[in-house]
């Protein structure tokens, strides 16, 4: 079975940052991370939105499911982080969003891409919003 994360990179990076199929239209950010573990570079393809201030949003919904993704631990122990949007890369550091611009960001992300609203009917966590900045 092809992995499935690694068929929407070749995709993107084919692409100048664009995908099609479910993703089609829709904002895709590869991010960089390393394993809280094992310090293996990792690259992961997420759903972001662009801030206000040159930083980007992204989510640890998992579809609804019960636990956070793997890649949110990873950053959580490793905030350090590349980023590619489109065709630029650029280095960042990561930080959970908390209180009033958690609320902002993830009320604008329902919004602008209503599975998000069905993933957090979906579970009972709450969901992550990490903000990666620009370093």
């Amino acid at each position: 079975m092809p992995d499935w994360n690694a068929n929407i990179i070749e995709e993107f990076r084919a692409n100048e940052g664009r995908v099609g199929g479910p993703f089609e239209g829709r904002l895709i950010a590869l991010v960089h991370h390393r394993g809280a573990k094992t310090g293996t570079e990792r690259v992961n393809p997420l759903a972001y939105q662009p801030l206000d201030n040159g930083a980007v949003a992204i989510f640890g919904s998992k579809g609804g499911a019960p636990t956070h993704p793997d890649w949110f631990f990873n950053i959580k122990a490793n905030p350090d982080v590349t980023v590619e949007v489109g065709t630029e890369t650029w280095p960042a550091r990561a930080r959970i969003a908390e209180g009033a611009e958690y609320d902002t960001i993830w009320e604008k992300q329902k919004e602008l891409w209503p599975g998000f609203a069905d993933y957090e009917l979906k579970t009972t966590r709450k969901i992550p919003v990490i903000v990666l900045e620009k370093v």
